[in-house]
């Protein structure tokens, strides 16, 4: 998971919900997968504020004030 992008995050936890919610799966195998989803959320929440916090630091102004503007995703 390291050097993952928020979108290949994203994408691997859409996959883990899809197979976690066919009929077949068994519990092992849906443990598995839930400790994976898990681990992946943590992974894409790290990600997001690490861009939060790059968005501050860009719309720093000049004087050394921070702008706080919400982020549009």
């Amino acid at each position: 998971m390291s050097g993952s992008s928020f979108k290949e995050e994203l994408e691997r936890l859409e996959a883990i919900v899809r197979q976690l919610e066919q009929e077949d799966l068994d519990l092992d195998r849906a443990l598995a997968l839930f400790e994976e989803g898990v681990a992946r959320l943590k992974a894409a929440r790290e990600l997001l504020q690490k861009s939060e916090l790059t968005v501050k630091r860009v719309l720093e102004a000049a004087d050394g004030t921070l702008g706080t503007d919400p982020l549009d995703l």
